[in-house]
């Protein structure tokens, strides 16, 4: 073992002057292990880190300048000072602070190398003048299949390696030797293709907890759902928070397969230049599987109710979100007080006596979350839920609805992406819309439309939501969740 496996204090780096970042270990409440790292690491590695992070597509705090950085994890899977000549690999979790109350943790996983071949060298992130790296290349090691295959062969043999623990399904068979490819989909987290057999995906931003896309996952292929790609194997960091922190998970890939946003695009397309392109067959068999997913989540893990009381505090935090994004985007102060007026039926609706059943849901359910497989039909990925809410928050039960409103305004974006001004995008948003809730509701017996208070509310706090992503992130696509707030706000909008 190299230096890396001896404990040494925590070290931490402030890209200013004082006051300085304080070690993880010092921060009140933390009271955990100190990162594995040898002297001076951290330090050499903070002006590359200051410049890639940022150009990330997967780092959160773009256009925040980063006050310090801090290690809260670190791990040499292969030697990494060069000494076998051979490619080296550190894990290393890194805790950013952009002077915000809350710190992101993010997982890296660093290549070095004495020589960079010219493939990788897009993946660069520098070469350290100083410091135990010095003179070596340090890169992106996903983007090297050599280091990539590593991970799969830890996933291969469970257990620990320093603070990082790997752990597979009873019976799951992983082959040796799967050539490994980085997946051109580049989004909050990044993944790995093992032959046409696995996809791992890595988790970037890390909170302690159970991640639910591997929670979740790993309930519905027990439970003998097959609209969910089964989780063979995981891996997690212990020691670096108060409870393990899931960084990744192994799952069955499905080759042949396309996203539902891809499918449909395709659809509203064609209707947008004249020809009847018509989605509604697929929406109303995503209906059904949505539903299939729903029943199986209720049955593998707990149920509760919400009554009155909880259901004010819900349209009291919908209403609080509100407020925020007219502050951020002053375009939705004119439909406020309608949106404010959605908000108020929820709460008069616990008054009544209604009670909500709410369950695991997934989170974040929307177009590109759904594959359609040549054998299985529609297959749900990503059940991590909204990557920007706190973990504990996704892991709270919600009314299953939560999942079809965000659908329905999936459809919505679908027939406006092209164009916005498009005559047909209302028609053709609605047709598929009421296909997918008659499909939900032929699987479930339960038709959400019959709740059009609650419906309509998680509908509209989901239209808010994007009106500030969208003004912060794509401003050109700003229309189209506007498009939704107006329809919305109007008396009788559903």
């Amino acid at each position: 073992m190299s230096d890396t496996s001896r404990l040494r204090p925590t070290e931490t780096t402030n890209t200013q002057a004082p006051p300085p970042f304080p070690a993880p270990g010092d921060r009140p409440g933390h009271g955990r292990a100190a990162a594995v790292a040898p002297p001076g690491l951290l330090r050499a590695l903070t002006p590359y880190l200051l410049d890639w992070l940022p150009r990330q597509r997967w780092f959160a705090g773009k256009g925040r300048p980063i006050a310090g950085l801090a290690l809260a994890g670190a791990e040499e899977l292969l030697p990494v000072d060069g000494r076998l000549g051979t490619p080296g690999l550190l894990h290393l979790l890194v805790e950013v602070d952009q002077g915000q109350e809350r710190r992101e943790c993010y997982q890296l996983l660093l290549g070095t190398r004495a020589v960079l071949p010219s493939a990788l060298a897009p993946a660069l992130v520098g070469r350290p003048a100083d410091g135990p790296l010095a003179g070596l290349a340090v890169y992106e090691a996903l983007h090297d299949p050599r280091l990539a295959a590593v991970l799969l062969e830890r996933l291969r043999s469970p257990g620990r390696a320093g603070p990082l623990r790997f752990a597979a399904e009873p019976g799951a068979a992983i082959p040796a030797g799967l050539p490994p490819r980085l997946s051109g989909v580049e989004q909050s987290n990044t993944s790995v293709v093992y032959g046409d057999t696995f996809i791992l995906k890595v988790f970037r931003r890390v909170s302690p907890g159970l991640n639910p896309d591997v929670e979740l996952a790993l309930a519905l292929s027990r439970a003998g759902c097959p609209r969910v790609a089964e989780p063979v194997a995981w891996y997690e960091a212990v020691g670096a928070h108060e409870e393990p922190a899931t960084l990744g998970v192994l799952q069955r890939y499905l080759p042949g397969c396309q996203d539902g946003w891809t499918l449909a695009l395709l659809a509203a397309g064609q209707g947008a230049h004249g020809v009847a392109g018509d989605f509604t067959g697929e929406a109303r068999e995503l209906g059904r599987a949505t539903a299939e997913v729903h029943r199986a989540l209720a049955g593998a893990l707990p149920v509760a109710a919400w009554g009155h009381e909880r259901i004010r505090l819900l349209a009291e935090a919908m209403t609080g979100r509100l407020d925020r994004a007219v502050l951020a985007v002053p375009e939705l102060a004119r439909y406020a007080p309608a949106l404010r007026a959605v908000y108020a039926e929820l709460a008069a609706l616990g008054a009544t006596g209604t009670t909500l059943t709410v369950q695991r849901v997934h989170g974040d359910l929307h177009l590109g979350q759904v594959l359609h497989t040549p054998g299985r039909g529609w297959v749900l990925i990503d059940f991590e839920g909204e990557p920007d809410r706190p973990l504990a928050e996704r892991r709270r039960p919600q009314p299953p609805v939560q999942d079809v409103a965000a659908m329905l305004r999936s459809f919505d974006y679908v027939a406006r992406f092209q164009d916005p001004e498009w005559p047909g995008a209302a028609a053709w948003a609605e047709r598929h819309r009421t296909a997918f809730c008659d499909g939900y509701a032929e699987r479930l017996g339960g038709d959400p439309r019959h709740t059009p208070v609650l419906l309509r509310a998680y509908e509209t706090d989901k239209a808010v939501y994007e009106v500030v992503y969208e003004a912060r992130h794509r401003p050109d696509w700003l229309a189209i969740p506007m498009a939704a707030i107006r329809r919305l706000s109007a008396a009788g909008g559903t």
